[in-house]
C-alpha cells in the first residue's frame, strides 16, 4: 500500500508540474496577418505608403510595402519640409525582416534589415568639361534613377487587444548601383494597422 501512495503522489506532483509549466507559456495568437498604411507619408510627402506583414513566429515577420508619391514635385516653394536629397523616391517596393525582442507574439521591442528597390528623381551636382578637360560649368540638374537599396531599422510594435498596432521605427539605408540615385536614404515609419 505504501508503495501505490508513493507512486500516486509521484504521478500527482508531476501532473500539477506539468500544469504549472504548461501555464507559464505564452498564450498562443493565431493572428498572424497584417495590413497598415503610413500617415505620416501621406501628410509630410503626399505619399501613399501602405505595408502586408506576416507572422513567422513569436519573434519574427515578414514584410512588404509599397510607396508611391501622389503629390507633384513641380512646386517646391509651398513644400513643408524639404524633400530634396534624401525623399526623393516617387516609387518604392520594400522588403523586410524583424526580429522582435521579448516573450510576447511579434510585438515590442524590434531591429529590422530591409531591401528597397525605387525609383525617381534625384537632384545631382554636374561638372562639364571641354575635350581638353578643362572646367566649363557646374550646375544641379534632376536626374531620374532606378537603384536598390539595403539597410536597417529600429523600432516598436505595441497591439491591442482587438489587433490593431501601432508601428513606430526608424531605419538608414544605402543605394548601391547608381550614381543618379542618393546615396543614403531615411526611412521613417510610422504605420497604423490591423493583426488579423
Amino acid at each position: 500500500m505504501k508503495k501505490i501512495l508513493t507512486l500516486f503522489a509521484i504521478l500527482l506532483l508531476s501532473q500539477t508540474t506539468f500544469a504549472q509549466d504548461q501555464s507559464d507559456l505564452p498564450r498562443r495568437d493565431i493572428k498572424k496577418n497584417e495590413i497598415s498604411i503610413n500617415p505620416f507619408n501621406i501628410v509630410a510627402f503626399g505619399a501613399l505608403d501602405v505595408g502586408y506583414e506576416r507572422v513567422l513566429g513569436n519573434n519574427s515577420s515578414l514584410g512588404f510595402d509599397f510607396f508611391y508619391r501622389l503629390a507633384d514635385d513641380d512646386d517646391d516653394d509651398n513644400d513643408v519640409i524639404d524633400t530634396d536629397g534624401v525623399f526623393d523616391k516617387e516609387i518604392a517596393f520594400t522588403t523586410r525582416f524583424k526580429y522582435f525582442f521579448g516573450n510576447r507574439v511579434a510585438r515590442g521591442f524590434y531591429v529590422e534589415a530591409f531591401g528597397m528597390l525605387s525609383s525617381g528623381e534625384h537632384e545631382n551636382y554636374v561638372r562639364v568639361f571641354d575635350d581638353l578637360g578643362n572646367f566649363i560649368s557646374a550646375s544641379d540638374v534632376e536626374e531620374e534613377y532606378t537603384d536598390f537599396a539595403l539597410g536597417f531599422s529600429v523600432g516598436g510594435k505595441f497591439v491591442t487587444r482587438n489587433g490593431f498596432f501601432i508601428d513606430i521605427g526608424f531605419g538608414i539605408g544605402r543605394n548601391l548601383f547608381s550614381d543618379k540615385s542618393p546615396e543614403i536614404i531615411l526611412r521613417p515609419n510610422l504605420y497604423l494597422g490591423y493583426r488579423f
